[in-house]
C-alpha cells in the first residue's frame, strides 16, 4: 500500500512563502493497493494537482471515499479534470450510518449559480454504492469506517492489506460531544496498532479555548490518542489556515519532546502535500 498526501491544510487553501514546507491545499489522500487498485479519499484542493498527475499517467479508473461534506473536503471536485473525459470511471463509496449522502451533495453544489457544468453531465462514468457493512474490500485492501466526532456527521478510516494499517481520522474532536459522534477510547480502540495514523490536529491549548465545539482537536489529545493507541507512526493533520511552517515545526518538536520524556520510539511528523509514505 502506498499512500500520498496532495492537501494536508484544513478549512481554507493558503498560499505564501510562510506555508511552502506543509502546502496550502486542503484534504486529498491517494492510496495505491498492491494489486493496482486506485483509492481517493476528499476532494479538496489537492484533488486538482492528483487530476492532472493522473491524466499524464494515463490512469482513468478510480474509488473515491468522503469523510463528510464540508467545503474544504469537496469543493476542487469540479476541478478534477479526468471526471469530464467519457473514458474515466469512478467508484464512489458512501456510509449511510456515519455521514450525509455525498452524491446528494456533489449533485447540489454542481449546478448554476454555483457552477456551470451540471454533476449529471460529466464525461465520466461515476457509480455510487451506499456500504452498510462493517468492512469495504477494494481489491486487496479492506476498510473499516468509523463516526467522526464533528458537526454534520462524517467518517473515519482504518484501511488495511498485508498485515499492515492506516487510520485516517480529520476532523475529529475529543473534548466535545456532537451528535453522532463517539468517545476518545473508541477512536482509540479504532486506531490499535496502526503502522500509520493521520488525526486532526488543528489547534492549540489556548486557540481552543476560542474555538471549543468546532470539531477539531488539541494536537497534544491528537497525540495522546496515538500513544493510547500505540501506533507506529502519527502524522498532525487538518493544519489551521493561519499556522505558518515555523509554527508547525515547534508543534511538532513539542510532540516529539513529550515523547521522548514518555520513552516513546512513535515517529511523529506534520503531514504536508507531497509526502510519500510506502507499507
Amino acid at each position: 500500500m502506498k499512500i500520498k498526501c496532495w492537501g494536508a491544510r484544513g478549512s481554507i487553501p493558503v498560499s505564501g512563502e510562510e506555508y511552502l514546507k506543509y502546502g496550502g491545499d486542503t484534504t486529498c489522500i491517494e492510496i495505491r493497493t498492491s494489486d493496482g487498485e486506485l483509492i481517493i479519499i476528499d476532494a479538496g484542493t489537492g484533488i486538482r494537482r492528483l487530476g492532472n498527475s493522473l491524466l499524464e499517467e494515463d490512469r482513468r479508473r478510480y474509488h473515491m471515499l468522503f469523510t463528510h461534506a464540508h467545503w474544504d473536503h469537496i469543493f476542487s471536485f469540479p476541478f478534477f479534470k479526468p471526471i469530464y473525459l467519457k473514458r474515466t470511471q469512478i467508484n464512489m463509496y458512501g456510509f449511510p450510518r456515519a455521514q450525509a449522502d455525498m452524491h446528494w451533495f456533489l449533485s447540489k453544489t454542481m449546478r448554476p449559480p454555483f457552477y456551470p457544468v451540471c454533476f449529471k453531465d460529466l464525461g465520466a462514468a461515476i457509480s455510487f454504492t451506499k456500504i452498510y457493512e462493517d468492512v469495504l474490500r477494494i481489491g486487496s485492501v479492506s476498510i473499516r469506517h468509523i463516526k467522526l466526532n464533528h458537526p454534520n456527521l462524517g467518517v473515519g478510516f482504518r484501511i488495511e492489506e498485508g498485515g499492515k494499517s492506516f487510520v485516517f481520522l480529520t476532523d475529529n474532536e475529543f473534548t466535545f460531544n456532537h451528535p453522532g459522534g463517539l468517545k476518545f477510547d473508541d477512536y482509540a480502540r479504532f486506531s490499535r496498532g496502526a503502522d500509520v495514523l493521520m488525526h486532526d490536529a488543528e489547534y492549540t491549548a489556548d486557540e481552543y479555548r476560542k474555538t471549543r465545539g468546532f470539531g477539531h482537536s488539541i494536537y497534544t489529545d491528537a497525540l495522546r490518542l496515538a500513544m493510547e493507541a500505540d501506533v507506529k507512526s502519527f502524522y498532525l493533520f487538518h493544519h489551521n489556515q493561519d499556522r505558518p511552517d515555523n509554527a508547525l515545526d515547534g508543534m511538532v518538536e513539542d510532540c516529539r519532546r513529550i515523547l521522548r520524556e514518555k520513552g516513546s520510539r512513535m515517529h511523529c511528523s506534520a503531514a504536508h502535500q507531497g509526502l510519500e509514505i510506502e507499507l
